[in-house]
């Protein structure tokens, strides 16, 4: 997942022209601590996450993914709603594969555009 993810963020970066120093620089983390994120030697915390996202015009929800983080705002309904972490051990021990957990955000996008549409 590291690795993975610090692929992402190197390619983006390169891509936009921007050297690590300048991306350090400006997403307020050292050179030496982005460089071992690049190449997946540390997992970077939920706020340099979506810095970095925002910095690179990346998904930040599929780089917390990346990262095996949630992110707080999750963790806290998780907590607060037993059938959210219900429907997450479900789909762990069923060993969903991606292209099933695909359709099941597929079909949560669904529910929420229903839902805010007032259907």
């Amino acid at each position: 997942m590291a690795q993975e993810l610090g692929r992402q963020i190197a390619e983006a970066r390169r891509e936009r022209g921007k050297s690590l120093r300048a991306l350090a620089e400006e997403v307020g983390l050292s050179p030496s601590y982005l460089n071992d994120i690049e190449h997946g030697r540390r997992v970077p915390s939920e706020p340099a996450i979506l810095d970095l996202a925002a910095a690179l015009g990346l998904d930040s929800d599929a780089m917390l993914a990346k990262a095996g983080r949630v992110g707080e705002g999750a963790e806290q309904y998780l907590r607060t709603r037993p059938s959210a972490g219900l429907l997450l051990r479900k789909a762990s021990d069923a060993r969903l594969s991606e292209e099933d957990l695909q359709k099941l955000i597929r079909k949560t996008d669904q529910i929420i555009k229903e839902r805010d549409s007032g259907s």
